[in-house]
């Protein structure tokens, strides 16, 4: 019998976990645009544990270890902005990256208050573009970092209950 993976607030203790896991998840995107300077590589454990008492953290776990995670906040006109959507690559292309992304924005709907989810992605980041735009995401700008680089920003409105009630 196999264990299933649950979705929860990230612990503290997690972090050194959920670290890990980044610095693994971001190896492709570092080859795939050639900058192994990426920020998710160069972010130390007390830095990401500084970001984890701003933000809402959830993690995936697979028994007791960290499988996937994701960050997201809400800015004072209701964006909530998520980031760092991660899943261990043996978990990779089983749903478990939609499943964080809807977790990230339930809470932040309910807990924060938000309005709208904004996230972004490399330019050549196909998968991670085709996953955002079957969930609702739609491309709103694009910003050009470097020559290798032009960050997609995608946004979602939030369904609301009375918005629905309208259009019925």
């Amino acid at each position: 019998m196999g264990m299933s993976v649950t979705i929860d607030r990230a612990a503290a203790q997690d972090a050194e976990q959920i670290l890990k896991l980044q610095y693994l998840c971001y190896q492709s995107e570092a080859a795939l645009y050639g900058d192994y300077t990426i920020d998710p590589l160069t972010q130390s454990l007390e830095g990401l544990r500084a970001e984890m008492e701003g933000t809402t953290v959830l993690v995936a776990r697979l028994g007791g270890e960290v499988v996937g995670s994701v960050r997201g906040s809400v800015d004072a006109d209701g964006t909530a902005c998520i980031g760092r959507l991660i899943v261990h690559p043996r978990m990779q292309r089983h749903g478990l990256g939609g499943r964080l992304l809807a977790a990230i924005e339930e809470r932040l709907a309910a807990e924060r208050d938000a309005a709208r989810y904004r996230l972004f992605t490399g330019h050549r980041s196909m998968g991670n573009l085709r996953l955002y735009r079957r969930l609702g995401y739609a491309p709103v700008s694009t910003e050009e970092v470097s020559r290798q680089l032009s960050l997609v920003t995608m946004e979602k409105e939030i369904a609301r209950d009375r918005d629905l009630a309208a259009s019925a």
